[in-house]
């Protein structure tokens, strides 16, 4: 386990002490609203928390991608009341990121208050990591904490300069983020399955070449599958396949045989002639009989009943991407009837399951099984790169 501190290693009373606070408030937003306030309730418990122990707390993120330059709609100042409503405190808002601005509103502001200071992205010092922008931040502050693990995959002054400045410590979302993924990849039960669904092998494929060395059982699902299948010699029709990728996917799966790891593909699949709700043409066949003019769009019932027996036999699992296109019913079966297999494992006690990524989150949220998993990972992008064995730049600075 990468050894770093967190809000457990902080004194009791921190009165008088400003903590600058690292969150993830990039929401999705409909009308001047937040659609979505998820990022906020988990950064709840670590705001509150410092709060609670009296410290001044300043919230810093980004929001949109200004780069660089100030625009008003993307201010912070947007999302404010959104941030306000779901901590049930009164925020104060504060234009700048570093000055007399900044100092002034400390002042104002008492023990255990809440600041926000401005859009970070708007300083152009933001994503160049500028030290000297680093350290007008990191001059308000007695301590930092990073609490937005979607960011720590970016080498920025807020996620990764700052932490080389002041004392520094992972907020709670970032403390459960960091164990679950290292009881998945770091230092896991075994046997280890790995689900990587997705349209695209092109995409993952650093994340193929990492897993095939790090888990037992491997299971290619989505559009990727026509291609390994295809690399295989078989027929995929009209399905979506990166026929130039044949033969990468042919090195995956020699590297996997070395490594003693299992790759699992369908040999039953659900395919139809056009890809829409419920189609006339739809069928279910094994992957040898896939006509000329038919689409890939599911793995069939025979190969799920089979990765639930696999799985069955695993104690850890890892998931990114569905095994068929979920969006459009019926080819969301195969993914919703695994999903639920894994969460009666992990309800039972018998397996640790770790799932990430956008795709992914709303495919369990569609299984009825979001809250099932041992843990439910909203970062996108620091997620594949943790699954792809790179290390993330924010968790290389809190680790001491």
């Amino acid at each position: 386990m990468a050894n770093f501190e967190t809000l457990d290693d902080l004194p009791g009373d921190l009165s008088g002490k400003v903590a600058l606070v690292r969150v993830d408030l990039n929401l999705p937003m409909q009308e001047g609203r937040a659609s979505d306030v998820t990022r906020v309730k988990a950064v709840k418990p670590t705001i509150l928390d410092l709060s609670d122990r009296g410290a001044k707390v300043l919230l810093m993120a980004h929001f949109g991608r200004p780069k660089g330059q100030r625009h008003s709609t993307m201010s912070t100042s947007m999302v404010q009341g959104d941030v306000e409503r779901v901590l049930d405190r009164e925020i104060m808002f504060i234009p700048e990121v570093m000055g007399p601005v900044v100092d002034q509103a400390i002042s104002i502001l008492g023990d255990g208050d809440i600041g926000l200071l401005d859009n970070l992205r708007f300083w152009p010092g933001e994503e160049a990591n500028d030290p000297e922008f680093a350290k007008g931040i990191a001059q308000h502050g007695d301590l930092y904490v990073n609490d937005a693990f979607s960011a720590a995959h970016r080498a920025h002054a807020s996620t990764e300069g700052l932490a080389h400045l002041l004392p520094s410590y992972a907020g709670r979302a970032m403390e459960a983020e960091l164990k679950a993924l290292d009881a998945a990849l770091g230092n896991p039960d075994r046997p280890v399955m790995a689900v990587v669904g997705g349209a695209k092998v092109s995409t993952k494929l650093d994340v193929l070449q990492n897993l095939v060395r790090q888990v037992q059982h491997l299971v290619i699902g989505g559009g990727m599958a026509n291609t390994f299948l295809a690399a295989r010699g078989v027929d995929v029709g009209k399905s979506l396949c990166e026929h130039d990728l044949t033969d990468t996917a042919n090195r995956i799966m020699d590297e996997a045989d070395h490594a003693g790891c299992t790759v699992h593909l369908p040999y039953d699949v659900v395919v139809a002639t056009e890809f829409a709700v419920n189609p006339p043409s739809l069928r279910t066949c094994n992957v040898h009989e896939v006509q000329p003019e038919e689409m890939i769009l599911d793995i069939g019932p025979q190969a799920v009943e089979a990765l639930g027996d696999a799985l069955k036999t695993c104690r850890t699992l890892v998931w990114n991407g569905p095994l068929g296109a979920f969006e459009t019913p019926p080819f969301d079966t195969a993914t919703v009837a695994l999903a639920r297999t894994a969460a009666a494992l992990t309800q039972d006690g018998s397996l640790t399951s770790v799932a990430g990524g956008g795709d992914t989150v709303a495919a369990l949220a569609h299984a009825g099984v979001a809250d099932d998993f041992t843990y439910v990972s909203t970062a996108g992008g620091a997620f594949l790169e943790w699954m792809e064995g790179k290390e993330l730049p924010g968790v290389a600075a809190l680790t001491r």
